[in-house]
């Protein structure tokens, strides 16, 4: 069986829960789900997020996934609704609605519902993506207290668009935007770096997502140095260990060449696993523990590794891609992407194994991510 896998903690999704709740001292936490548990597995990881008030994805079907996998929680759409006929599908199944454009204000306004839906209205405070701009707030959420279809208690939210800049004068900008917006109702405002950078955003509820597993989303930062324990390691196996002379060109392209004599390493991960293709040669990876180098271009099954002369890897030994010891945001800033893409990226052919450090279960049977 080829050895590329990604192992799921459990117990450190659980820690980083905790390190949500120990920021936010007070708010409710609307745990964000959104694309396959930012590729760590939806179902996989409910019951580590069993502690949260709400789960929050993007659009239905990632909700209607997360109902057949067991979870019992609230479920937020991020996104809201995009056809009328998901609005009974909402109420059966006990999800809450995003409202952030006039169409979905006039599917409320239409709607004949069993029951009326929690719906959160959103302001755009300064993202310039989705919400009604807050001089228009007022309006919204009077047509939808008046709606049949939308339960008392209407939801204000809004999203941060620097918040990972902890000296740049837009959250500032958008916090007091989003304050001086006079409705009643429970509100949301802090992403992951709202909940680590600004505790003025923290508010009713919260609205983690890639702390949640272990990367930091402030700039600059790792999870570790935010107190943050990695939910994904990656790993395989050596599976070919070569001599190289100085010279000695590696992979495709041959772009590049053994500066002395070597040892090389193939390990069995590619980007068709989901390891970055652009990683250039010198990005780091653990070998049995010690640092090595990536050697030459990403292929789709396999990389290089230049293992060093001294080295006395062999066949079979593990190969760390990220997890504990070696951050994904390392691997990302080589690569000139963020962390969340790489962690998003996980192939299905990957394996993968789902333990509890914690608990000292025994690991459920490899499979599939997705």
């Amino acid at each position: 069986m080829r050895a590329a896998t990604a192992v799921i903690d459990l117990a450190a999704l659980r820690h980083n829960l905790t390190e949500v709740r120990r920021r936010a001292v007070g708010s409710k936490i609307v745990a964000v789900v959104k694309a396959n548990a930012y590729g760590h597995g939806a179902g996989h990881v409910l019951s580590a997020l069993a502690g949260a008030d709400m789960l929050g994805v993007a659009c239905i079907e990632e909700a209607l996934a997360l109902r057949e996998a067991g979870a019992r929680q609230p479920i937020l759409l991020l996104e809201g609704v995009f056809e009328s006929d998901e609005l009974p599908l909402c109420v059966r199944l006990g999800f809450e609605i995003a409202v952030h454009e006039l169409g979905q204000v006039r599917m409320l306004e239409q709607a004949r519902l069993e029951r009326p839906l929690t719906g959160w209205l959103k302001i755009d405070s300064g993202m310039g993506r989705l919400g009604f701009q807050p001089e228009a707030a007022c309006a919204m959420w009077q047509r939808l207290a008046g709606c049949a279809a939308v339960a008392p208690g209407i939801r204000l939210m809004s999203h941060f668009a620097t918040a990972d800049e902890p000296g740049d004068e837009g959250t500032p900008h958008q916090l007091a935007r989003f304050a001086a917006i006079d409705l009643p109702g429970e509100r949301s405002f802090a992403n992951s770096a709202g909940v680590i950078g600004w505790p003025a955003a923290h508010v009713d509820w919260v609205r983690p997502g890639i702390m949640l597993y272990g990367a930091s989303p402030m700039a600059g930062h790792t999870g570790p140095e935010d107190g943050l324990r990695p939910v994904m390691r990656l790993d395989t196996k050596l599976i070919a260990v070569k001599e190289y002379c100085r010279g000695q060109p590696v992979g495709y392209g041959a772009t590049w060449q053994a500066g002395s004599d070597t040892r090389i390493g193939i390990a069995a991960i590619g980007y068709g696993d989901g390891y970055p293709r652009h990683a250039p040669s010198g990005t780091p990876v653990l070998v049995e523990g010690k640092t090595a180098a990536l050697a030459g271009r990403v292929s789709m099954d396999m990389l290089a590794i230049d293992l060093g002369a001294e080295s006395e890897a062999q066949v079979g030994d593990p190969v760390l891609l990220w997890g504990e010891g070696l951050p994904v945001e390392v691997i990302a800033r080589c690569a000139g992407t963020i962390a969340y893409e790489l962690l998003c990226g996980i192939t299905g052919r990957v394996h993968v194994e789902v333990v509890d450090t914690e608990r000292a279960a025994e690991p459920e049977p490899i499979s599939r991510l997705h």
